[in-house]
């Protein structure tokens, strides 16, 4: 993405922040307005090379076309760790008819399991494929893993700013020190969505967590509705852009800026070609209290959200939006 010069501050009418600018009030200004806006905008020049990420797609679509007996044998256990059939998820299920036509395959922060740090419910071993089935697939995963939680920390750096704290504040030890991050590859087979029979890529529904950092390949598929409560809803396309991660808000920076920044209905509508994209989900540590922030705060606007614990919320959240692991016994 290096094309791009600094003056360079929309994609597709999305707000766009290059990591790579040294005017820090610029990129917090382009961020608060995006972040007030629609909660969604594009970051470039984040130091993750195209090569490597053009890499990981292909070992991703390398998983993704193993015969479905292999995948099975990787099937995600209860932390939350490995291969996620299609219909495995049912996101919104007030207007879905069946699960997404999505398949996804998680990984976490690894663990080992004699670490006391494993007891905790989102840290433990990752499940990982045979090195003969697909040699060197676990390093390019934990390498990519890695380098996007430093582009998360920058992100977040400069969400802070504009929430008028302090530029460390989401990157403290309690906070992104030991975070639980989470990479999820995720690939929609080719299938057709028609929201009128209830069949989506994937339902509507907002992330759970602080910000999520999605890199998605050429096809469109991605929509967001800005103002979740409109009747009717009014859904806009986010079209991909090489190299670039499309950045959103999650429900808990909207439980802490007390709604100022709202995280933002989004939704895959297939449209019969296949599509690879890659989320990053970027949680606090478990222990972690999401509480209103004081600079969001004021008598005449009180919190509207109580303090949880961020381990607590989390796990509702995937216990409500997976199927039950005894199904598949």
């Amino acid at each position: 993405m290096e094309n791009y010069n600094n003056s360079f501050s929309k994609i597709n009418n999305l707000n766009c922040i290059d990591l790579s600018n040294p005017d820090i009030h610029h990129s917090v200004s382009l961020l608060k307005q995006a972040c007030l806006d629609c909660g969604f905008f594009y970051v470039i020049n984040h130091g993750m090379s195209e090569e490597f990420m053009d890499e990981v797609f292909a070992q991703s679509k390398q998983f993704f076309e193993l015969p479905i007996s292999e995948k099975m044998k990787l099937l995600r256990n209860e932390k939350h760790r490995g291969y996620t059939p299609i219909l495995d998820e049912l996101l919104d299920p007030e207007h879905q008819l069946q699960g997404d036509y999505k398949e996804g395959y998680y990984i976490g922060v690894e663990v080992p399991e004699d670490d006391p740090e494993a007891d905790k419910p989102f840290y433990g071993p990752n499940v990982w494929p045979a090195p003969d089935l697909l040699p060197g697939w676990r390093q390019t995963m934990e390498k990519y893993h890695e380098q996007a939680l430093e582009v998360a920390r920058s992100v977040a750096k400069i969400i802070a700013l504009a929430l008028d704290l302090d530029a460390d504040f989401f990157t403290k030890p309690e906070m992104l020190g030991k975070p639980i991050a989470t990479l999820r590859l995720l690939y929609y087979e080719g299938q057709v969505s028609d929201p009128s029979k209830g069949i989506y890529g994937a339902g509507a529904h907002s992330d759970y967590g602080l910000i999520t950092l999605l890199a998605t390949d050429d096809v469109v598929g991605l929509q967001i509705c800005k103002d979740k409560d409109a009747k009717p809803q009014v859904w806009e396309d986010v079209p991909p852009v090489k190299g670039a991660f499309i950045v959103n808000l999650g429900d808990m920076l909207e439980r802490w800026s007390n709604c100022v920044f709202k995280s933002t209905l989004h939704r895959v509508i297939g449209n019969g070609q296949r599509r690879y994209s890659i989320a990053y989900f970027v949680e606090p540590s478990h222990e972690c209290l999401v509480e209103c922030l004081p600079t969001c705060k004021s008598e005449t606007n009180p919190p509207k959200f109580p303090p949880v614990r961020c381990d607590t919320y989390l796990s509702q959240r995937y216990k409500d939006t997976h199927t039950d692991l005894s199904t598949y016994k």
